[in-house]
């Protein structure tokens, strides 16, 4: 066995599914995955509620509401003069190439859309990656900086090395399945919260072990 397969199932029988991303719609989903940016999910959840509360969390809604309404919205997202520039350009694309449809979205091929979302402005490797795997069920792994962090502390691969090196790693060793890239991203996140974190409790780690 592999030693990413190893992790997973280390992480999994210590901590059990994470049900994650939360989010009623693929559509929410994306939503959030562009405002987390730079903020915890609480923060993100408030933002998201006051959309829900206007009755705007939709395409064609967010697309003619004025800037400064939106900000006033997302406000609880932190950063949110820069993320309502971000949401909107994420709405332009999805108008423009998609009518609004997320589900039009999610007929495209994977590697395609995935080009496509990194060239909208303000819109990452790990935001794109999350939009398609957790709002678009598509295979393929989320890097964030836990995963870089628990990675690198087992000397598996170095922190430093770039976002498509570490999505190598995945992609050539495990099985592209969406449901166990899911799961493993969510639970790399609840190990850097609990225990892999700046100062490690590597003493009582699922992982003390491998």
């Amino acid at each position: 066995m592999n030693i990413l397969k190893k992790i997973y199932k280390a992480l999994y029988h210590a901590f059990g599914p994470q049900h994650w991303w939360p989010g009623d719609t693929p559509f929410e989903i994306a939503v959030g995955a562009i405002l987390t940016q730079n903020t915890n999910w609480g923060n993100v959840e408030k933002a998201i509620n006051n959309l829900k509360k206007e009755k705007a969390l939709n395409a064609k809604t967010i697309r003619e509401m004025p800037v400064n309404r939106l900000a006033a919205l997302i406000r609880p997202a932190g950063y949110f003069n820069i993320k309502v520039k971000r949401l909107k350009a994420f709405i332009d694309f999805l108008m423009n190439d998609y009518n609004g449809s997320m589900s039009k979205m999610k007929n495209e091929d994977m590697y395609t859309l995935r080009k496509k979302l990194l060239s909208v402005n303000g819109i990452g490797h790990e935001t794109a990656d999350s939009i398609l795997l957790y709002a678009l069920d598509k295979p393929i792994f989320v890097i964030d900086a836990y995963t870089k962090r628990v990675l690198s502390r087992h000397g598996i691969m170095d922190h430093d090395k770039s976002y498509e090196r570490f999505h190598e790693l995945f992609h050539s060793t495990l099985k592209k399945d969406v449901h166990m890239f899911n799961e493993y991203h969510a639970l790399f996140v609840r190990l850097g919260k609990v225990y892999c974190k700046t100062r490690p409790l590597c003493e009582k780690c699922p992982l003390e072990r491998i």
